[in-house]
């Protein structure tokens, strides 16, 4: 029946993407790589904010190669995508696109030669960044070491190997145009709501995608996944017990983590990391767009109440904080994984321990295991501004048995949310890679 459907729906977008082939781009001509002194330094410098802000570097340069050479292998769920090299190197980069030809793939997602590109590069969200800032990421990126550098062919099965389909997905997802300020909104909400939607492109991991690969414009900051991992709902369905406040929000953007909360781990380090070019009233201004989005009644009882609980189940190693002892478990995964946990665990997740209190981490009150057993296979290298935060990783000490009965009393003992499903699968895609 999946496949039925999956079939219906190839041939609907086909069919769109024939209809669309009559608006077929052209290509625009080659021209000679600009001279790097021939932008102004503080347009390269306001590209070079953009382009961390964008995480550009952190897509377009694979492990150990060269910065923006591309090579860096994307998984979706149609297949891996390879970043290409947006260096301006003549050959093999972007050395010979126009001002135009850039502007064109960041409005329409059609490269210089008249292709259709795959909006696994955000161009939906980049279609909207004002000429003025396409004008400096351009002036940016082009004064960057020419790099000789052929990405890999996609691995995409056909019929998503077909770049004219494209057409179809933009004929139904594709908004292009300019950021519209809501005249309703304050100066700083827009500026927020700008550089979300826009260059941050923050949706592309944070909501969910529907059949088509193109996000879920009712469920907006709802949450999806990322290279294996579950990306946080930033909206209502925020799993986070202590509500999020501007200042920490604003902390967990520029230093990667905040008490209240934990440290950013896994797809969102590195981004993390990219942000610390961002300006503090950028965070600010980000921090009020996305706080919008969320359940702001009863702030301060919500945030009492989870720093209660969080007391209440602060492990003591063999007893609580109230001197009695923990339930007796016997010989379950809940007595198992309390033994590892005061094994491997609690030196560093005791109470008034240094890392953020467990109950209180979105880890652990997710919806999504496989965050949490990533961070305990894995281990967390932390955000360069956090760089004392590290977390060993104890995927080739601990059993794959140990592991979910540990993910097992983690959950019991530190949520109130209902027990995850199925640990040993989510177990076995982490393990995968997934």
């Amino acid at each position: 029946m999946k496949c039925i459907v999956g079939v219906i729906l190839i041939l609907a977008i086909a069919a769109i993407g024939l209809v669309a082939w009559l608006a077929h781009w052209s290509e625009i001509a080659p021209s000679d790589p600009p001279e790097r002194a021939s932008f102004d330094s503080g347009l390269v410098e306001k590209g070079g904010m953009l382009a961390a802000l964008g995480d550009c570097a952190v897509y377009h340069t694979a492990d150990g190669g060269e910065p923006y050479a591309g090579a860096r292998p994307l998984p979706t769920p149609f297949g891996i995508i390879h970043a290409t090299n947006i260096t301006p190197d003549p050959q093999t980069g972007i050395g010979r696109w126009s001002e135009a030809a850039f502007k064109r793939a960041l409005r329409q997602g059609v490269d210089r030669a008249g292709r259709h590109l795959y909006p696994a590069f955000p161009y939906d969200h980049f279609t909207k960044l004002t000429d003025e800032d396409i004008a400096a990421l351009y002036a940016y990126l082009m004064s960057r070491r020419p790099v000789t550098a052929v990405a890999p062919t996609n691995t995409l099965p056909f019929p998503y190997s077909i770049r004219l389909l494209m057409a179809g997905w933009n004929l139904l997802y594709l908004d292009a145009g300019a950021f519209a300020p809501d005249p309703a909104q304050s100066a700083e909400w827009n500026r927020g709501a700008y550089l979300v939607e826009g260059i941050g492109h923050c949706g592309a991991c944070h909501t969910p995608r529907n059949a088509f690969g193109a996000e879920e414009v009712d469920a907006k900051f709802a949450g999806g996944d990322v290279e294996g991992w579950g990306a946080t709902a930033l909206n209502d369905a925020s799993p986070a017990p202590v509500p999020w406040d501007k200042d920490a929000f604003v902390n967990y953007l520029l230093d990667g983590w905040d008490g209240s909360h934990g440290i950013a781990a896994g797809p969102m380090k590195p981004v993390i990391d990219e942000l610390a070019a961002l300006s503090e009233s950028d965070a600010n201004a980000i921090a009020t767009f996305v706080l919008s989005f969320q359940n702001r009644d009863d702030v301060e009882a919500r945030a009492e109440e989870a720093q209660v609980f969080a007391q209440a189940r602060a492990f003591g190693g063999s007893e609580t904080p109230s001197g009695g002892p923990l339930p007796d478990v016997g010989d379950s995964a809940l007595g198992r994984g309390v033994a590892i946990f005061a094994r491997v665990c609690a030196n560093c997740h005791r109470a008034n321990a240094q890392a953020a209190p467990l109950a209180l981490t979105s880890t652990v009150n997710g919806p999504d295991p496989r965050n949490f057993l990533h961070i305990v296979v894995n281990g967390i290298a932390p955000p360069e501004a956090a760089f004392d935060r590290s977390m060993p990783g104890f995927g080739g000490s601990l059993t794959d048995e140990d592991l979910v009965d540990l993910a097992t009393f983690v959950r019991s003992h530190f949520s109130r949310e209902p027990a995850w499903e199925d640990l040993p699968s989510g177990l076995e895609d982490v393990k995968n890679g997934g």
